[in-house]
Order: C-alpha cells, then sequence, then structure tokens
C-alpha cells in the first residue's frame, strides 16, 4: 500500500476475532487470544476493545472452572487458560485500570493447572504458539505480570500457594535453556515485565541477537528465529526445507513487529535506528487487505500468523509514535 491503513487492519482484525469465537468456540493463541494480549494496549488510540470478546473470554472462563483439572491438562487446554488469563489482565491493565475479580480467577485456575516443573502441558506441534512448553511459560509469566496489582496482592495477603507457584514459573524461566531464538525474544518480552528473568548480561545478549536478525530491508523474519529442526520438536522440518525461499526468508509482520515490541520493552527508544528502519518497513508493507502477511510455519492452507502479523505491528508502530489516530 502506498499509504498506511489503520481503519483497515482494525476491522481485520475485529472481524478475525469474532469469527472465530463464533466459528471456532474456543481460545486460540493465534487469533482471539493474540487480539486480547494485543488489542487492549491500542486503546488509548484504537478506541475500546470488543467487548463482545472479553464476554467470550469470561464465558469460557466460567466454563473452564467446572472442568476437571486433569482435564485441563491436556491438549490445547492449558494454552487456552494461559491465553485465557493473559488477555483478562491486560484488558485490566489498558480498559478498566484495575485488577478485576475475573482476571483473579484466571490466574489462580492458570496456575492449578501448572507442572510440577513450573511450565505446562503443551502438544509440541504448531510453531510457533503451540511448539513448546518455554512459550507458554512466558506468555504465562506476562499474564502475573501485567494484571494490576495481582503480584503485590498475593504477596500482602499472604497467598503461598500462588506465591510458590510463581516462583517455580521464575525458577524455570532462569534455568531453563532457550529451545531457540523466538524463545529467547520472548523471555525478553517476559522479563520487561517480570524483572530477574535474565541477568543485565543476558539481556544485552539477546538484544544484539535480535538486532543482528535485521534485513537489510528492515524488517525481521521469523524463520531465522529457529532451524526448521527447532521448530515443535522438529514436525516441520521438511515443509520449511522445501519453501522457494528457504535459503533467504523474506521479512513478514509477525517478526518485525514483535521485534520492534520486544526491543521497545526493553529498552531501546522510540529513535533507535534499528527501530526506524523496522518502522518503515512496516509502513511500506501492508497489504490492500489492511494485513501485514505472514507466511504460516504450519502448513500452506492457512495462514493464522497472518492475525497476530498484522496485529504486532500496530502495536509497533504506537509504541514508536508512528500510529496515526483511528
Amino acid at each position: 500500500m502506498d499509504k498506511l491503513s489503520v481503519p483497515l487492519a482494525v476491522e481485520y482484525l475485529e472481524k478475525g476475532t469474532i469469527a472465530w469465537n463464533g466459528q471456532r468456540k474456543c481460545i486460540t493463541c493465534h487469533t482471539n487470544g493474540t487480539y486480547m494480549t494485543v488489542r487492549p494496549a491500542l486503546t488509548a488510540k484504537l478506541g475500546k476493545p470488543s467487548e463482545a470478546t472479553r464476554e467470550f473470554f469470561l464465558k469460557t472462563l466460567k466454563s473452564f472452572a467446572t472442568e476437571d483439572r486433569t482435564k485441563l491438562k491436556q491438549s490445547t487446554r492449558p494454552a487456552q487458560v494461559i491465553y485465557l488469563a493473559a488477555g483478562l489482565a491486560e484488558w485490566d491493565a489498558h480498559v478498566t485500570k484495575k485488577l478485576s475479580p475475573e482476571t483473579e480467577q484466571a490466574l489462580s485456575l492458570m496456575f492449578e493447572i501448572q507442572l510440577d516443573t513450573g511450565t505446562w502441558g503443551t502438544l509440541d506441534c504448531w510453531p510457533p504458539y503451540e511448539s513448546d512448553a518455554f512459550h507458554e511459560a512466558t506468555v504465562a509469566a506476562m499474564a502475573a505480570a501485567t494484571a494490576p496489582g495481582w503480584l503485590k496482592k498475593i504477596a500482602d495477603s499472604k497467598d503461598e500457594k500462588n506465591l510458590g507457584a510463581v516462583e517455580k514459573l521464575k525458577t524455570y524461566l532462569r534455568t531453563e535453556p532457550t529451545p531457540h531464538l523466538y524463545s529467547g525474544t520472548l523471555l525478553l518480552w517476559a522479563n520487561s515485565r517480570m524483572p530477574g528473568l535474565v541477568d543485565d548480561a543476558q539481556k544485552l545478549k539477546l538484544i544484539g541477537m535480535i538486532l543482528h536478525q535485521q534485513h537489510e530491508d528492515g524488517g525481521w523474519s521469523i524463520r531465522t528465529f529457529a532451524t526448521p529442526d527447532k521448530w515443535g520438536k522438529g514436525n516441520r522440518e521438511k515443509k520449511l526445507k522445501d519453501e522457494p525461499e528457504f535459503g533467504t526468508p523474506p521479512s513478514d509482520g509477525h517478526m518485525t513487529g514483535l521485534a520492534i515490541i520486544v526491543l521497545r520493552e526493553a529498552g531501546l527508544p522510540a529513535n533507535d535506528a534499528h527501530l526506524q528502519k523496522g518502522i518503515a518497513w512496516l509502513k511500506s508493507n501492508q497489504r490492500a487487505s489492511g494485513r501485514w502477511w505472514t507466511r504460516s510455519l504450519n502448513t500452506d492452507a492457512w495462514h493464522f500468523i497472518t492475525y497476530s502479523g498484522t496485529a504486532f505491528p500496530l502495536l509497533a508502530l504506537q509504541m514508536c509514535d508512528a500510529l496515526p489516530a483511528n
């Protein structure tokens, strides 16, 4: 597109999350989960997010609360519970500006199904969102740290159960090797919300590694953040190696937006030359549909990652003072 269109991008996000709620009737990391973890932060510029999506999350919370906890630890349930808590936490942080009882309930439920290792169960199958337990742990950490005043509240009330669960999560993130640089990027993001997950040297190293992956055109490609054998325990290796652009993967909306967001939260200023180059890429690579297209790591039938590939750029633009009013 010759000119950035915020309304078209927002329309795509709104229609996508409503369609997923109605047709799939579940919380998924890459669509309504992304909507609730990203869209609330855009409230000041773009107005209040979809109340209908929050209501869908609350309805899901009510259903999950009655389910057997053993069942909640299986299949995609852990990821759904984590994104449920994370989405409600972001809503509280940016829309109502206060901790809600529903978010407290979601966080407690999330930690009820935590594994002894400190993370959660995963199918290890659909990268990047459902490809490893480390990813889930970073989102859980951000949920706990973002919910307004929740960590202080459990500390003040000496809530030993939740305090112990949080410490177990922190220990996991501090000691578990990151599967790949994509996980390292998420760890850096989580550390911005929950300081102490990495030390200063690790933080600087991760920032440098992310910057090193920036392309000459200013963007980033998710395909350079892990080798094919590392995504989902290698279950996408052949698909990725068979792609025509395997040797020189193009920049994409998902990774460019995410890299800018994480680097900004890690402390890089909005006018940093690397970030400004990335912003220039975003401004010149939005499609006529309003999306920033991103090729799926999983299948060429559906490219669900284009959803986060559109949400992340909007937040990145806002964080670099480059997002015009809707």
